[in-house]
């Protein structure tokens, strides 16, 4: 087993028709106002961008982001991520009734020399620290899309 290799999965299921949630999903940029744990997300062009997140553990990971798919129609947004961590992660939208189901898939490899020391010890913590990342990430999504997005 490669000890640095994760896959993470999130369903989040939220109050706001699936174009709102890929509008905001879509700008990375400003993901930091309403995703705590992202701290900094730096523009280098049209499609990348720099971005350093740190979420309870002591350690930030910062990787570039270059955009992969963005297709509306589908609900489908997904970028390459090297860095910190090599890999790619993709939002998937699809309505649920007058909300949204937005599933996250994430695979990569850690490539923080200090991650991958503590790569067998530190793999139950990682996880939970991610875990707590993704919550967190969800219920501030719901909040900005309650309070910047108007019901229809």
């Amino acid at each position: 087993m490669d000890w640095t290799y994760y896959r993470f999965r999130s369903l989040w299921v939220l109050a706001a028709p699936a174009d709102d949630v890929y509008e905001v999903l879509a700008d990375a940029e400003n993901y930091d106002r309403w995703w705590p744990q992202v701290r900094e997300v730096t523009r280098i062009d049209d499609r990348s961008g720099i971005i350093r997140i740190r979420s309870l553990l002591p350690y930030d990971l910062v990787f570039t982001a270059r955009e992969v798919r963005r297709d509306r129609a589908a609900g489908v947004l997904e970028i390459a991520m090297t860095g910190d961590v090599d890999g790619w992660a993709r939002w998937t939208l699809t309505s649920e009734g007058s909300g949204t189901r937005a599933r996250y898939d994430q695979e990569v490899h850690v490539t923080k020399p200090l991650l991958r020391r503590l790569a067998v010890p530190g793999r139950p913590a990682f996880r939970a620290n991610h875990a707590l990342m993704m919550r967190a990430g969800r219920r501030g999504l719901a909040a900005y899309l309650r309070a910047h997005h108007e019901p229809v």
